[in-house]
């Protein structure tokens, strides 16, 4: 998984992520998804040596992002966008991408987690809470936009493992599979700090 912080940088394999700051505030649903828009036309358009006019993003029926022009790229697409910082993420299989904000007040939803996550979290300190449950949830989210079904799927359904500071795996006795995915942090201007996670399906 290659990572960059220039919405201009291409490339030379895939998947890889683009996590950029922006200086946008966005107020509302619009304007974040302009914003992710507009950010992944730029930046598909640039891994592809088109030019942003001739590509087009559209969603297919379950409101995942699709790159729908060029018509024949054969490639996966997945937005997200978290106080100002647009994540977009390309790969040649099914992928997600999610960015949480690290919120030192917010006390976990429990009810909404796998026993095991909330075992992991109720053993930690309440210091090291935070930084966990964000990178947990960015996991969680990027692992139902791979598989397409967003959170229509219960959270607590299958179960994410932090292995290190840069990769989970996830478990979902649905599919009966195991697989791994990135982490990355990052601060936004020095206020925010945001965990992003991203992960490819085989």
């Amino acid at each position: 998984m290659l990572w960059f912080d220039d919405a201009d940088a291409i490339a030379p394999a895939l998947p890889a992520i683009w996590l950029v700051r922006t200086d946008a505030e966005p107020r509302n649903l619009t304007e974040r998804s302009a914003l992710r828009r507009g950010l992944a036309l730029r930046i598909v358009a640039r891994q592809l040596g088109c030019p942003e006019d001739d590509v087009l993003i559209d969603h297919d029926a379950a409101g995942r992002p699709l790159i729908a022009l060029p018509s024949v790229t054969g490639l996966h697409l997945s937005l997200a966008t978290r106080a100002g910082t647009v994540a977009v993420g390309l790969a040649q299989r099914p992928l997600g991408v999610d960015v949480e904000r690290v919120d030192a007040e917010m006390k976990p939803p429990f009810d909404l987690l796998h026993p095991e996550e909330r075992g992991m979290l109720e053993a930690m300190s309440l210091a090291m809470r935070p930084l966990a449950f964000a990178r947990l949830w960015a996991a969680k989210e990027a692992y139902v936009k791979a598989l397409g079904t967003g959170f229509t799927r219960p959270p607590e359904s299958f179960c994410v493992s932090l292995l290190s500071d840069s990769h989970f795996s996830t478990r979902d006795p649905q599919h009966r599979t195991e697989c791994q995915g990135a982490l990355r942090l990052m601060k936004n201007g020095g206020q925010d700090v945001l965990a992003a996670a991203a992960i490819v399906l085989d």
